[in-house]
């Protein structure tokens, strides 16, 4: 058991500024990668229904390495209201043997436009340490809204209605619509605009291009991969700045393999585990 012992009161430390609650937003964020306002792909070259990628989410101080989590993601084939579209399909949870320190269960899924890659629909619930979150965004393309519905567990639900810019996703759309970008275009140390709404607010961020790089994954494995930085935003967890770092697959099915973010005390780190179903 951990109970009692330095590395306990540590993970609690970390739990009760809220690490947990940000593991699987955490990767989300260091996956997204943009072109730019006005600009966007409107074709798929990377993935196909039937894929699915999971990850092992580890927290890291020193010498210390806990297996804190996981998450999975997955895209099918569909018909969204008439619309030949893409569904995905992601779920984070804590490991079980962590759940009496902190429960974590988060779900988002998001149906896309085949065609245009834009987000047509999306759904986040979360249960994370007994708070709970139950978002719904319908997007409206033309005239570049979003009908938001919007509750958690310490506030009644409310329904709203958010403007948003050409190229805004929500954040399991973005990462699909981000892998199609063509790395062979940017430069080392060029930045890319991001633009997604998350929690009913749009958000202006930047990745930095670092060029590429061969990693040795914890599998033994050695991937060649494009490697990229994030810019982020201070709080509770994050101490801001491009500490987040990720790294994806150079070849077509831009897979990321790693993910890496620096936090207030050591780094959150998430490693592929399984990939299958893939597109190449």
């Amino acid at each position: 058991m951990l109970k009692n012992t330095s590395i306990t009161r540590c993970f609690n430390i970390l739990v009760n500024k809220n690490l947990l609650r940000y593991l699987t937003i955490c990767v989300f964020l260091i996956l997204v990668f943009a072109e730019g306002q006005g600009q966007c792909y409107r074709t798929n070259t990377t993935y196909q229904g039937g894929e699915e990628i999971s990850y092992e989410v580890y927290y890291n101080w020193g010498f210390i390495w806990l297996n804190a989590g996981f998450v999975k993601f997955r895209v099918a084939d569909t018909v969204y209201k008439g619309i030949e579209s893409y569904f995905f399909d992601s779920f984070g949870s804590s490991h079980k043997s962590y759940d009496w320190l902190f429960k974590v269960r988060d779900y988002y899924k998001s149906y896309i436009d085949k065609d245009s890659l834009k987000p047509l629909y999306f759904h986040r619930k979360n249960y994370e340490g007994g708070f709970e979150v139950d978002n719904k965004y319908t997007f409206n393309w033309e005239e570049n809204l979003v009908y938001s519905s919007t509750w958690n567990s310490k506030k009644n639900r409310t329904l709203d209605t958010v403007n948003i810019p050409d190229c805004t996703y929500d954040l399991l759309s973005l990462i699909y619509y981000t892998r199609n970008l063509d790395f062979s275009d940017l430069e080392i140390g060029e930045k890319v605009p991001v633009v997604s709404i998350i929690d009913n607010e749009i958000f202006y961020l930047y990745i930095r291009y670092l060029g590429k790089e061969k990693i040795k994954h914890r599998d033994g494995k050695t991937y060649s991969c494009f490697k990229f930085s994030a810019l982020l935003v201070e709080g509770t967890i994050f101490k801001g700045g491009e500490d987040m770092f990720v790294w994806v697959t150079d070849d077509k099915n831009r897979v990321p393999v790693l993910v890496e973010a620096k936090i207030l005390i050591g780094s959150v780190k998430a490693y592929l585990k399984s990939a299958k179903g893939l597109k190449h």
